[in-house]
């Protein structure tokens, strides 16, 4: 089968080690026999800096999670997440006052090296063992895997036809690892990346719908009710990313004003998990991101649903320029007010 993209592989422990590192290219060597190409490997450990992650873990091509930290303790880390070019974290706001000292450490990062915006993001009832970065969390020891279904979508014309595809791959994978103890399960959260066969905006596209009316049809309802009915081994988010800056038709979409912030999160509410690189000016107004984050708070904890909010900066832009990221994963567009 074509297009069987792992995006993310990852170990979820205590104790990270060298066994860890071991433990990861077993399991990466055997998808990879059943032809499967891995984009990423990684780790997220529970208990450690992030300062003591990055020397227990000497490969330096393993991203790496110290999973969620509160205000305080990401304060208190930054210089060495700043030294870590393969570290992430979240801050978990469900249950505390989004106030400016919130927003505040999102500038921090901004100034002291814009780049780590990239790893860092704002989550709201975090799902454990989610193999996806930067909202990836320790609760018990072992790995889940994290798809780019997108690809899967290469030879289909009908949102029917890319399910099939994507039901084999479930299969295929759960009969792979159902002996395993240490098998967490799937996150079969839809991923997207870059355009054409891996975008779901050009997939949308591509089945006969302009992305704004698209907004309004239930096609996006099809596709996280399945993808949470038929994965035989649920773990992790399990739902509807919307990178705007990874999907390289949604930052089109974002540059021509279809992608507001207020549609983003119309569209996370009813299947998605908030908002995800989306970019931010460096002089953006930090009382609407207070409210942005408060309105996501207040959501997320209304329907008991787990969402996220990751904002991106290249630390120069401000609002009507032209983002420089030079990172192979963003798309450069012009900076809107949110």
């Amino acid at each position: 089968m074509p297009n069987k993209i792992i995006r993310s592989i990852c170990y979820f422990t205590k104790k990270p080690s060298d066994k860890t590192v071991k433990k990861l290219s077993e399991t990466t060597g055997l998808l990879a026999s059943k032809d499967y190409e891995i984009q990423t490997k990684r780790i997220c450990a529970s208990g450690v800096s992030v300062k003591e992650l990055g020397e227990n873990i000497s490969d330096k091509n393993i991203l790496l999670n110290v999973g969620t930290l509160d205000l305080k303790a990401a304060n208190k880390h930054l210089d060495d997440f700043f030294g870590e070019s393969n570290i992430s974290f979240n801050i978990e706001l469900s249950k505390v006052e989004v106030t400016k000292e919130c927003v505040d450490i999102l500038f921090k990062i901004i100034k002291g090296n814009p780049e780590k915006t990239f790893n860092f993001s704002y989550v709201f009832n975090n799902a454990p063992s989610s193999p996806f970065f930067p909202s990836g969390n320790y609760t018990e020891e072992g790995f889940s895997i994290g798809l780019q279904l997108t690809n899967l979508s290469d030879n289909c014309n009908t949102i029917d036809e890319w399910f099939s595809e994507i039901r084999k791959v479930f299969a295929e994978i759960n009969i792979l690892f159902e002996g395993d103890k240490e098998f967490l399960g799937i996150d079969s959260s839809i991923a997207p990346l870059f355009n054409g066969k891996s975008s779901l905006r050009d997939f949308i596209n591509k089945i006969g719908y302009d992305f704004s009316y698209s907004a309004l049809t239930d096609n996006y309802l099809k596709i996280t009710e399945f993808i949470k009915k038929e994965n035989p081994r649920l773990v992790g988010l399990c739902g509807l990313m919307f990178p705007c800056l990874e999907d390289f038709g949604l930052a089109e979409e974002y540059e021509k004003g279809n992608f507001s912030a207020e549609r983003n999160i119309f569209l996370s509410l009813h299947s998605g998990l908030g908002i995800d690189t989306y970019p931010i000016g460096i002089n953006e107004n930090q009382e609407r991101i207070i409210n942005i984050l408060k309105t996501i708070q207040g959501l997320s904890n209304k329907y008991k649903k787990p969402l996220s909010c990751r904002f991106i900066s290249d630390g120069k832009a401000k609002i009507g320029e032209k983002t420089e990221f030079n990172n192979q994963y963003l798309k450069d567009v012009v900076v809107r007010e949110l």
